[in-house]
């Protein structure tokens, strides 16, 4: 059975004072039905991606509230894996359509977060990490910032490199109407910025956002001039929640394992990928994603990441975070999975403007929860 991703739509991305989460979910939502050329009324089912709903707004019953204010009586679900919400309530879209228990569903990623105390919400983050890692007052920088030191001291890697990650993603975001910063940024505005958790720096790590995405999937048949994106694969994989428990600190095992089950699924390998959107919620993150997915080997992703390198396959040439990756385009949590595809759908399509990847046919979409606790690989394709 082939599956395919026929509308799509995002909001703007960004600290979005006068929007709602009601009217967030409205604009993905029908902006994705408009795409798809459908009507509520046909869909079967709603998969929410989200993560803090109930931590910072009080309420858990996210299927039933957006099914209530999308006027959708279907069968309606909450998803929740962390940062890879979004991508989970994909993957369990996925899986209800290759069931046959419906054929048209919607997935919306949803998250807002800038109406909340920054010290409540990385509390509230920080419920995806082990008991032992809060306990120990442990934050998302800190740990990425271990991960950082970790890879640094093993190959090398250094700060001016790990900079490189966020100028390139933010020259990015600067061509997406979408993306909360539009401002480019030099190596040496990096290096300058306030220290967070050393090595990191405030411009190597993601921000607080607000915005949803949404995505329409089926098995029916299409017509000819349809819009459709095929998902050639869907994976997820899982890892221990705490870094202390696990084998290896220099990539992230469950991005690796379901790397592997998603280049299986599809018949592909790394180098048939052409565009990917990558997890980069600090750049150190960027960096273990693209040698966990065969882009670069292990070491060496960072450095040609600073010379401007892609690598060559059957492929030809990748370009990682068209959209501005979570860096650039903005991280509201439950959302950034769906707009992922999103991004990937635009670019398979030929529609993504300024930011358009020359010849992209397949692309790829890496989100990640915690600090690789779950880790989920799609696969799209024309």
């Amino acid at each position: 059975m082939k599956i395919y991703v026929t509308g799509s739509a995002t909001t703007a991305f960004g600290e979005l004072w006068n929007a709602s989460p009601r009217g967030l979910a409205r604009q993905a939502v029908f902006g994705a039905l408009a795409d798809a050329g459908i009507e509520i009324a046909d869909v079967q089912a709603l998969f929410v991606g989200n993560m803090l709903s109930g931590m910072l707004g009080g309420q858990e019953h996210l299927g039933a509230f957006f099914a209530e204010e999308l006027g959708l009586t279907a069968p309606a679900f909450k998803v929740e894996g962390a940062c890879a919400s979004g991508g989970l309530a994909l993957h369990n879209a996925v899986n209800s359509v290759m069931s046959g228990q419906y054929d048209t569903v919607v997935v919306l990623g949803i998250e807002k977060m800038t109406d909340h105390k920054p010290e409540d919400v990385a509390t509230a983050l920080m419920g995806a990490g082990s008991e032992e890692e809060r306990s120990g007052g442990a934050t998302f920088p800190g740990l990425y910032a271990m991960l950082a030191r970790i890879h640094m001291r093993e190959f090398g890697t250094t700060e001016e490199e790990l900079a490189a990650v966020a100028v390139k993603n933010h020259y990015h975001a600067s061509l997406n109407p979408n993306a909360q910063f539009h401002n480019t940024l030099s190596v040496e505005q990096v290096m300058k910025s306030s220290r967070i958790a050393d090595p990191l720096k405030l411009l190597d790590c993601s921000p607080i956002s607000d915005g949803a995405a949404a995505v329409v999937i089926t098995s029916k048949k299409q017509k000819k001039a349809a819009r459709r994106v095929e998902i050639a694969a869907s994976a997820v994989a899982t890892d221990s929640l705490g870094l202390a428990q696990r084998k290896t600190l220099t990539g992230l095992s469950a991005t690796q394992q379901a790397a592997a089950r998603a280049y299986n699924l599809s018949g592909m390998t790394a180098n048939d990928i052409n565009v990917a959107e990558v997890h980069d919620c600090f750049t150190i993150a960027e960096v273990l994603a693209m040698e966990d997915l065969g882009f670069f080997p292990k070491g060496k992703a960072a450095a040609a990441i600073a010379a401007g390198q892609t690598t060559v396959g059957k492929g030809g040439r990748i370009v990682v975070n068209p959209s501005g990756g979570l860096k650039g385009c903005g991280h509201p949590v439950g959302a950034t999975g769906v707009k992922q595809i999103v991004e990937l759908v635009d670019q398979l399509c030929g529609v993504a403007g300024k930011r358009q990847v020359e010849g992209a046919a397949v692309g790829l979409a890496h989100n990640v929860g915690g600090s690789g606790a779950t880790s989920v690989i799609h696969i799209l394709k024309k």
